[in-house]
């Protein structure tokens, strides 16, 4: 597979020689990665991608110059494809860890480092931090609509084999029990689930004899592992249970079968079917027998069938998760802040597109909660060593303002709060400085990371939104550079 690194657009490279030409490439620069707004109207995202940005990252400058000579050919690009042939990442990288939940406009990955070596880095970064982040944020709601185990298993409906198997493993990080992917499966050490198909079902012929055969078939060649048969292939509640009761009797499988069993349903009314097929199990002694449910659901129709009652164990979620179906293009942007030590923004005439300049560092805020235990309280992002920053490392008392009512504030007093740092230095002098965690492990940080967030905060549907603000410094810089280009602006003439 070509190296990642190079899945760039072509105007990273025509910036990068203007920079290289002029003497500018070893200007120190700062990049923020960021999002504006979540989708679905999110309260957060989740973060994933951050190992894979680091290993693309390292990846930097390993290719021929000839490679450079296919999208920059010419003799006057001659001197510029060696120095990239040859060009490492040399800087140092910052980063929130992965199953990290993250606020729009708070810096997911700082990119510290000589200016050329830095801008070529914007497309692959958004392209992997902007894939993952949206299979994650997605698959973190579809998983907060109900406390039963949801698997992923959109493999067939992502947008590649590098999709199915980096989106499997985003969508575990942020909730799923479990995935199809035999990829994301064996590279992540996680392993893989997976049932039957109905082609499995009709290989038997299309007859209801057929129907057992193909469960009694598959019984006999998966003893002593968890066994789930498909049951719609014809009608479920007419011949499609009863043959799996059928076949579970016969093979000696009920109750005390320790791996676990169960049927899944594919089709049709699942609230009412799920309903059924759990009183005829029940009538037949099955009571362990779980109900898988698949069939293009969602965090809403999830949603919907525990409020009419469905009785299912388990959840099978597919492209919903796999494309982010809902919201397929995640908003990252990547976005210069700081050039030799001067802080730069963008302003743009959509309000939304201002940018907040500067070398940045955000905190967490969480205090103890005598009824709630240890809660979250409060984020801010401050430039690095400013006064809000100092006070917060010192752990002294301090207030934070809100960003757009500057009349409302928080005080936090010494002793009462704990101060958890967001960005975590993660390359330095272009190498990984930071251990490998598992993907469970991710996943586990994920889980302790939303418990810490009020009910209000994480639910579905009109969250409470959780307080994010900005230093004194870092708004004053903000606004300072912003009155300064306006006024500039002003009394611009040809």
């Amino acid at each position: 597979m070509l190296n990642n690194a190079y899945c760039s657009d072509k105007y990273q490279y025509t910036m990068g020689k203007s920079f290289y030409d002029s003497g500018m490439k070893d200007q120190t620069a700062v990049f923020n990665l960021f999002y504006r707004k979540a989708p679905e109207n999110n309260n957060w995202a989740v973060v994933s991608g951050t190992d894979e940005i680091i290993e693309m990252v390292e990846n930097l400058g390993n290719m021929d110059p000839s490679f450079f000579e296919k999208f920059l050919p010419g003799e006057e690009y001659s001197a510029f494809r060696g120095y990239l042939s040859a060009m490492r990442f040399t800087g140092t990288v910052y980063a929130m860890r992965e199953g990290e939940i993250v606020f729009p406009n708070q810096p997911i990955v700082i990119i510290e480092g000589p200016l050329i070596e830095a801008q070529v880095l914007e497309t692959p970064m958004l392209c992997i931090m902007n894939h993952q982040m949206a299979v994650a944020t997605k698959a973190s709601r579809v998983c907060r609509a109900t406390n039963r185990p949801v698997s992923e298993f959109g493999s067939r409906r992502a947008h590649g084999p590098w999709a199915a198997t980096y989106g499997a493993k985003a969508a575990i990080i942020a909730g799923c029990a479990s995935t199809s992917n035999i990829m994301a499966g064996a590279m992540f050490d996680y392993g893989s689930t997976g049932t039957m198909a109905h082609s499995f079902v009709t290989a038997f012929g299309s007859s209801v004899a057929g129907e057992f055969k193909a469960f009694d078939t598959y019984i006999k060649t998966h003893r002593n592992e968890p066994i789930i048969l498909l049951i719609d292939t014809y009608d479920t509640l007419k011949c499609g249970v009863l043959n799996a009761i059928k076949a579970y009797r016969e093979n000696g499988i009920d109750d005390s079968y320790e791996p676990g069993y169960g049927v899944r349903l594919d089709s049709g009314d699942l609230a009412y079917l799920s309903t059924e097929c759990r009183r005829i199990l029940d009538e037949h002694g099955l009571t362990k027998c779980r109900i898988f449910a698949t069939n293009s659901l969602d965090e809403y129709l999830i949603t919907d069938l525990e409020r009419q009652g469905a009785c299912i164990d388990s959840y099978g979620v597919g492209d919903a998760i796999a494309t982010s179906k809902a919201a397929p293009c995640f908003g990252n942007v990547y976005k210069l802040v700081q050039i030799d030590g001067e802080a730069v923004l963008k302003r743009s005439e959509d309000k939304i597109k201002l940018i907040n300049p500067g070398f940045q560092i955000t905190y967490r805020i969480m205090i103890d909660d005598p009824s709630k235990g240890e809660i979250f309280k409060v984020d801010v992002t401050c430039l690095r060593g400013d006064s809000l920053s100092r006070q917060i490392e010192a752990g002294e008392t301090f207030t934070v303002c809100d960003e757009y009512d500057r009349y409302k504030t928080k005080t936090f007093e010494a002793g009462t709060y704990t101060a958890l740092t967001m960005q975590h230095k993660v390359i330095e002098n272009g190498k990984r400085c930071v251990p490998h965690h598992t993907l469970k492990e991710k996943k586990e940080y994920f889980n302790r990371t939303l418990m810490h967030f009020s009910p209000s905060e994480r639910r579905l549907i009109n969250p409470h939104y959780y307080k994010v603000d900005i230093s004194d410094d870092l708004y004053n810089l903000k606004m300072g550079i912003i009155n300064r280009i306006v006024t500039e602006i002003k009394d611009f003439k040809l």
